[in-house]
């Protein structure tokens, strides 16, 4: 596929067109050799890490090539990168690399305890770069994204301090923070906002997003849209109640700091009241941008009706690519794009497969389903994302890839293994073919003499009485090993 970044387009997008030139024609390069260019990232990334403790762990001031690298350096899940992890968050100096770390992000772990992943300079730089490029590619095909305002959920910036002093806080707030002035003056929402607990964050974000003309609303979640749509109806005398006399005062609002209150009502103003409070009745919106691989494609398919769009020309929903607090590894650059571009000029990329050999970007090839592996400027050396990955196609010469489902996240009770993907789309098609409206849902294995799985619901309606027959067909549809053990 064709990365559509030229220099011809809207008024507004030459114009970031122009400003970015040097960074797509690095991208532009990246794709069209992706070896060479990630050859190119081994190389600054070792510089980083040399004279480190890492380092004089692994004997790295031998190493020189990327094969070399493998062979000193295993493949590591974040418990076992833990060790050098902590004492990172302690404040020592020169662990993992020679830059400065600049703050740790928190991300949930699995094992309960929570991840905190260094953020350095350099690390920033890249991730931004490639962040650059998703907007240059969404302003390019929705003109109308650049005359309103948009609305982006995230979490707080920082919201506690490491043992050794270092910020601690979201990725995605540490984004918000650090967009460029063009982009944070037509957020609705002031970000101190975002630090307020639960349910009154969700309440006031509400309150300034229905002042406003947005024309994007951005998530990573689509089930936060959902839940967003929920809060609509449920606050929607509070909300009336508020917008009518230009306060924050009715609702969870009641529990609002008097001084944050003060602050913020200077910025509120009187608004007539909605008859319909779907959000695409709501709001001029151009475009809706979330996840919608793997799990989050039920959420995402329950988007437009949910949000209230209009069948016949309904808001394009983009993906936002394969990205974590560890990194950003794809880049999606159309609504029809079934995937992401890898962010070849970025990190450096391995893909494991299932003969256990570790290859990079240059060498898959479409179709194949591999487990994502990175090694970062921040420090994270051969780290295992556990995420699986399908090859979707090409773009230049650097693969597309689509996210399908974190590996080992499955129920294996008789050799059935069940994907979380394949319980999601299950659930979406009892969804379709039974007007099935589920709120959540999980699936559990459960042993004993006769292993069984468990389907927990909440659902909008009342509960069929054949819904175990309907769940199990859909099940049997989506995987023909559960099929067969059945």
């Amino acid at each position: 596929m064709d990365p559509g970044l030229g220099r011809e387009g809207h008024g507004p997008y030459r114009v970031l067109r122009g400003v970015q030139d040097r960074r797509v024609k690095r991208a532009l390069a990246a794709w069209e050799d992706p070896e060479a260019a990630q050859r190119a990232r081994f190389s600054d990334i070792l510089g980083r890490m040399q004279g480190t403790r890492f380092a004089a762990d692994h004997d790295l001031d031998r190493v020189r090539t990327l094969e070399e690298f493998r062979a000193a350096v295993p493949v590591r899940s974040h418990a076992e990168l833990r060790p050098w992890l902590d004492a990172v968050a302690r404040g020592d100096r020169g662990v993992l690399t020679q830059d400065k770390v600049q703050m740790l992000l928190e991300t949930s772990g699995t094992t309960g305890a929570p991840k905190h992943l260094p953020v350095t300079q350099a690390w920033a730089r890249s991730v931004g770069d490639a962040q650059a490029l998703w907007v240059l590619a969404l302003i390019r095909d929705h003109e109308a994204l650049t005359r309103g305002r948009a609305l982006t959920l995230v979490s707080p910036a920082v919201h506690a301090r490491s043992p050794g002093g270092l910020p601690i806080g979201s990725n995605t707030g540490r984004i918000y923070a650090q967009q460029p002035w063009w982009i944070r003056r037509r957020y609705p929402v002031p970000t101190a906002v975002f630090a307020l607990p639960h349910p009154l964050r969700s309440y006031v974000i509400l309150r300034f997003a229905l002042q406003a003309e947005l024309t994007s609303i951005t998530t990573a979640n689509p089930s936060t849209l959902l839940l967003m749509c929920r809060q609509l109806e449920a606050w929607r005398e509070p909300l009336a109640e508020d917008l009518a006399a230009g306060t924050l005062r009715a609702g969870p609002a009641e529990g609002l700091d008097p001084r944050l209150r003060r602050r913020w009502e200077r910025k509120l103003r009187r608004c007539p009241i909605p008859d319909d409070w779907r959000p695409a009745q709501l709001w001029p919106l151009a475009s809706i941008q979330c996840w919608r691989g793997g799990p989050a494609a039920y959420f995402a398919d329950r988007l437009p009706a949910a949000m209230g769009m209009d069948p016949a020309s309904p808001i394009p929903i983009r993906e936002v690519g394969v990205s974590a607090s560890e990194g950003t590894f794809a880049i999606p650059l159309g609504t029809d794009w079934d995937g992401g571009v890898l962010w070849t000029a970025g990190h450096v990329l391995e893909f494991v497969g299932d003969d256990g050999r570790a290859r990079g970007a240059w060498q898959l090839e479409v179709g194949e389903v591999v487990r994502l592996v990175i090694t970062t400027e921040a420090g994270l050396a051969r780290y295992d994302m556990a995420d699986r990955l399908e090859v979707v196609g090409r773009c230049l010469g650097t693969p597309i890839v689509r996210f399908v489902g974190k590996a080992g996240r499955y129920l294996n009770i008789a050799g059935e293994r069940v994907t979380e993907a394949q319980v999601s789309a299950a659930m979406s098609q009892l969804s379709q073919q039974h007007g099935l409206h589920p709120v959540g849902f999980t699936l559990r294995a459960c042993g004993g003499d006769v292993p069984h799985h468990e389907l927990w619901l909440e659902l909008e309606g009342d509960l069929p009485g054949d819904l175990p027959v309907l769940w199990d067909q859909a099940l049997r549809a989506q995987n023909v090993e559960y099929a067969g053990r059945r």
